[in-house]
C-alpha cells in the first residue's frame, strides 16, 4: 500500500494520514474518515499506476486527490469480482462490494484535479475484519469474489451496468 487518506468531509480531496497509520474498524471503515459508516462504501482503493497516468497526462494529483482511502500498487483491483477478500497488513480483512461509481455531479474533486478515473478505477469495501494499517502494508487477495456482494444494494449496482451500457461509464 503507497499511501494510507482520510479526509474529514464527503466530496474532497483525503488527505495522506500524517504518520502512514489508521484503524479499520469492522463494519464501519476507517476510524478517521468521512466515509465510514454502516453501507457498502466504507473503504475505497485507487492504483497508483492509475494516478500516474493522470499525472502523465499533465494533471497535477497525487495520493488521496481523487477521494480514495488506499493507494495501492501492483494489484488490479478492478479487475478482480465482486465479493473478493483483501487481507491488509496482518489483521484488516475487506470485502469488494462495489468497482466504479457513478457521479451524478462534479464535485470538488473533478474541479479541483481537472478530471476523475475514480468512477472508472475505484473500487469500494466493506470491512469484514478490523485492524491497524499501515503505509507499506501488503494488500493481498486471500478469497476470489463470486461476483456478488451481499453487502452491495441491487440498485447500485443496477445503476452502474446502466451507466456501461449508456457508455456513461
Amino acid at each position: 500500500m503507497v499511501s494510507i487518506n482520510t479526509s474529514e468531509h464527503k466530496g474532497t480531496r483525503k488527505s495522506p494520514v500524517a504518520d502512514g497509520r489508521d484503524t479499520v474498524i469492522e463494519q464501519f471503515g476507517l476510524a478517521t474518515d468521512a466515509h465510514a459508516g454502516h453501507w457498502h462504501r466504507q473503504v475505497s482503493f485507487l492504483a497508483a499506476e492509475s494516478i500516474q497516468t493522470a499525472q502523465a497526462r499533465g494533471l497535477d494529483v497525487h495520493e488521496g486527490d481523487f477521494g480514495e482511502n488506499f493507494t495501492t500498487q501492483g494489484i488490479n483491483l478492478p479487475s478482480l469480482p465482486l465479493g473478493t477478500q483483501l487481507k491488509i497488513g496482518n489483521d484488516a480483512l475487506v470485502e469488494i462490494s462495489q468497482i466504479g461509481k457513478v457521479c451524478h455531479t462534479r464535485c470538488a474533486i473533478y474541479y479541483l484535479a481537472g478530471d476523475c478515473i475514480f468512477p472508472h478505477e475505484g473500487v469500494f469495501g466493506v470491512v469484514l475484519k478490523g485492524g491497524e494499517v499501515h503505509t507499506g502494508d501488503e494488500i493481498q487477495v486471500v478469497k476470489l469474489g463470486d461476483g456478488t456482494c451481499s453487502f452491495t444494494p441491487a440498485k447500485a449496482l443496477e445503476e452502474i451496468e446502466l451507466a456501461r451500457q449508456e457508455g456513461t461509464l
